[in-house]
């Protein structure tokens, strides 16, 4: 069942009602200072159209991982004036998310008015979805916005509690494109060709699992294809490996092939004496004894974007190396690049691979950027996720 969104909300009118937008601002901060403000610009269609509409609005996120305690440096309040900078308005700010200073301030909206309230993780009662905690923020609002999808997967206070606490509830603009996007890759066009990156099979087992017989085709990049590789007996150096991962490796490899579908695995691979930026590389087929897999070779990377291109429906998660160092990034741009010239529709999701795209310039090509995370990882496995659940979807 789709969820109610925005629109449906609008329609029935929000002027002078308390809004709670539950967003997802968990930008990284340094030093005081935002180094990527992507999530707070991915924010403001929403509460735009909520201020535009004379709403009241009283803006949520978590940050980091206080574990329940305050932490100066997890404050919400450098977001602040980067978010009145993107939406071109005031923006105040409350520094707790509930109590009497948060009710004053929320008391002290005039219509068309926004408040972001302190990290919600400053409590413990965020992550336990404890109810005392839920109905201490819903008594500051009428009315409920999830436009946070990457923590739908997560049963918390502000994406499950509050939701069932307030009646009239919508998904955000950023919340329903991510559900209406990502129900492509629920029921894709044929061939479906799913492109798993990252570093550790156990992270992403159970939607290997679910994906095995599903697509198409499975191709694995990363420090995963370093286990699956391991698993099958071949020579992979001193690359990082999960040796207990091994016979789960061979499950999947079982059953994709029990399924008649394809499973790629790297054929050459780009090596380094360290992880060093510096560090000598060369391309090989066979990783020799004391060096690492740091990336996929051009020759692998020429097979997934072929592979890609034959495709209809592409999902892709995860870089192909260790990207964050410009030398062993290649096999991760190409893939990006080769993905922007694909006929097929196109999911792109995962912080290193959306970098890889936008880097290149390319995210205007690609059908959606995915910044769900593990909450995306679960919806295309099928899995019906708390916070969209809590919606009504």
């Amino acid at each position: 069942m789709p969820c109610p969104e925005l629109s449906d909300l609008l329609h029935d009118g929000v002027r002078g009602q308390r809004v709670f937008v539950r967003a997802d601002l968990n930008v990284p901060i340094r030093s005081g200072t935002i180094r990527d403000d992507t999530r707070i610009r991915s924010s403001v269609p929403t509460l735009r159209r909520l201020l535009d509409a004379g709403a009241r609005v009283v803006l949520t996120s978590h940050l980091g991982r206080p574990k329940g305690q305050p932490v100066p440096e997890l404050s919400l309040r450098p977001v602040a004036p980067r978010l009145a900078e993107r939406l071109g308005r005031g923006v105040s700010f409350c520094e707790d998310c509930i109590g009497e200073r948060a009710a004053a301030a929320v008391a002290d909206l005039a219509n068309g008015q926004l408040l972001l309230l302190e990290n919600l993780r400053f409590h413990a009662g965020e992550t336990q979805n404890d109810p005392d905690f839920a109905q201490a923020l819903a008594d500051l609002a009428d009315v409920y916005v999830n436009d946070a999808f990457g923590t739908a997967h997560r049963a918390h206070a502000s994406t499950v509690g509050v939701a069932e606490r307030l009646p009239r509830r919508a998904a955000g603009e950023l919340m329903a494109a991510e559900l209406r996007n990502l129900r492509v890759v629920l029921d894709p066009k044929r061939p479906f060709l799913v492109l798993l990156g990252g570093a550790k099979v156990s992270d992403k087992l159970a939607v290997l699992e679910s994906l095995a017989a599903r697509a198409e085709a499975l191709a694995i990049g990363g420090a995963m294809a370093y286990t699956f590789l391991g698993a099958r007996g071949d020579a992979i150096g001193a690359s990082l490996c999960e040796t207990d991962c091994f016979e789960d490796a061979r499950r999947v490899t079982r059953a994709v092939r029990d399924a008649g579908r394809k499973l790629l695995l790297p054929s050459d691979h780009v090596v380094a004496e360290s992880l060093d930026p510096g560090a000598a590389t060369r391309v090989v087929r066979e990783i020799p004894e004391g060096w690492i897999g740091v990336d996929i070779g051009p020759e692998t990377a020429a097979a997934y974007v072929r592979q890609a291109k034959q495709s209809q429906t592409i999902f892709w998660n995860g870089p192909m190396g260790v990207f964050e160092v410009a030398a062993f990034a290649a096999g991760t741009r190409t893939l990006a690049a080769g993905l922007a010239e694909c006929a097929g529709t196109t999911v792109v999701g995962g912080g290193d691979s959306l970098a890889a795209v936008n880097q290149l310039g390319v995210a205007d090509r690609i059908d959606h950027l995915s910044t769900g995370g593990g909450a995306s990882l679960e919806f295309i496995q099928g899995l019906r996720l708390p916070g969209v659940a809590a919606l009504g979807g």
